[in-house]
């Protein structure tokens, strides 16, 4: 398979200053610059301006030969042979919408404050498939360095898109939501769900008669309309086959090195048209409107492909931090992962967190350890064995293992869950392991129990 175009970066075993990168190069066509069409104003078509004599015109005063040097397009290229691209035929098929971009399409459409927005991309960041949060609002604020009230607020805004149920905590609030979505406050079914879910999974119709004093006939009307419920909004947008993820950072061993690479498969080619920096030249075209209007769409164009620089920069510095923290990861797998914060990084490569996490957002990386979303290489750190750091995936791993092995007949609680996990040291509470448990949507002791 032949290596993709990219930027690249080694980060050595045991030296934690980053050696020099390279990158590959980028040339841009006057014809591609978003929204500007430099050939859509024909100069002839301009009405010719008399200028004054002057001693010295100002715009000849700004130097361009180095942005000229650096991204204009070495090969010489006729007019003609520029119009000539066709899209590909990838153009025409259809790719599907992923809840992601769902949410996003609608956060663009919202007004909201730049802090909110900024933290409401960090909400839909942390969706999993099934549309539920993986994090705690405390914990998405300590990562992207937003307030909590933002967070919280950024949530909500969140929670009122389509799908409803999305951006929910649990499974109660998702239904909630969608309750409160088809304007079902405090009826009897917002009731049952509020207070008494667990008699609905455990299918206690009677018992709900009885507490909510209400006749058989509407409990299981309301029943009805809770079962209709999508306990998993979000993953109408996951797609029913596998899905195909094309890696954007490739991290590889070479020697006591790691080299990582970040393509550029996914963006496309730009350069500079020479036919344009001609008409710089007074000499070339005399109209100083027709300059100046040519001088601020390459300026346009230049900042573009400096912004685009940037963004691949970014991931990359990124990156090389993921690696110099977690080599041990690299080299003998997911047991060996370490806490990291994104606030962390942020502070080590001199950006603000939440640039860390849109950096991150929907990117993967293809390490000796197989293939993995960015955002999974951060998690927050619970006290583990000998007073070390314990990343919170770990700890779910554990108690996840634990319970995949345990005697169905006889299923462990959270408490005995939680003195096993103390007993190798690890300093953590029964409410704690209950509430990671609910996350990883594994059933109670009760419904977990097999009876022979």
């Amino acid at each position: 398979m032949a290596k993709p175009k990219s930027s690249k970066g080694r980060c050595r075993r045991r030296d934690t200053a980053s050696s020099g990168e390279s990158f590959s190069g980028e040339t841009f066509s006057g014809e591609n610059l978003p929204g500007e069409n430099l050939s859509a104003e024909n100069p002839a078509d301009l009405s010719p301006v008399v200028e004054a004599p002057s001693p010295a015109d100002p715009f000849d005063e700004i130097d361009f030969g180095s942005y000229f040097d650096d991204y204009l397009d070495p090969g010489f290229k006729s007019p003609a042979s520029e119009n000539v691209e066709k899209p590909s035929f990838e153009t025409f098929l259809s790719s599907p919408v992923t809840l992601s971009d769902h949410l996003h399409s609608q956060l663009a459409l919202v007004a909201l404050s730049e802090t909110v927005r900024d933290a409401a991309e960090g909400v839909v960041g942390n969706l999993d498939e099934n549309g539920y949060l993986l994090a705690t609002p405390e914990e998405i604020a300590n990562e992207s360095g937003h307030t909590l009230g933002d967070v919280q607020e950024a949530i909500r805004v969140v929670q009122t898109m389509d799908p409803a149920g999305v951006a929910a905590a649990d499974l109660r609030e998702c239904l909630l939501l969608q309750l409160e979505s088809r304007g079902a406050t405090g009826g009897v079914a917002w009731q049952i769900v509020h207070d008494h879910l667990k008699l609905v999974e455990t299918r206690q119709p009677k018992e709900l008669v009885r507490l909510l004093r209400r006749p058989m006939e509407h409990v299981q009307i309301a029943m009805d309309v809770i079962k209709h419920l999508d306990p998993r909004p979000g993953l109408r947008y996951a797609g029913g086959d596998a899905r195909h993820v094309e890696p954007d950072v490739y991290i590889s061993k070479d020697g006591e090195d790691y080299l990582i690479q970040v393509s550029d498969d996914d963006v496309p080619q730009l350069r500079l048209n020479p036919q344009y920096r001609r008409m710089l030249d007074r000499n070339q075209e005399p109209n100083r409107d027709v300059r100046n209007y040519v001088k601020e769409r390459y300026a346009s164009a230049i900042q573009l492909m400096k912004n685009i620089e940037q963004r691949k920069q970014t991931i990359l510095k990124v990156c090389q931090s993921i690696v110099r923290r977690q080599i041990e990861f690299l080299e003998h797998g997911i047991d060996c992962l370490k806490p990291m914060m994104i606030k962390e990084i942020a502070e080590e490569i001199g950006v603000h967190p939440s640039t860390v996490s849109r950096a991150v957002s929907s990117k993967y990386a293809h390490t000796p350890q197989g293939v993995f979303e960015l955002r999974y290489f951060f998690s927050e750190a619970v006290q583990g064995p000998s007073g070390g750091a314990l990343p919170l995936l770990i700890l779910k791993r554990k108690v996840k293992k634990m319970i995949e092995d345990e005697d169905t007949t006889h299923p462990l609680t959270d408490e005995q869950i939680t003195e096993r996990l103390q007993a190798d040291g690890i300093d953590v509470t029964r409410r704690t392991v209950a509430k990671y448990r609910e996350d990883m949507r594994i059933p109670s002791t009760h419904q977990r129990r097999v009876r022979s």
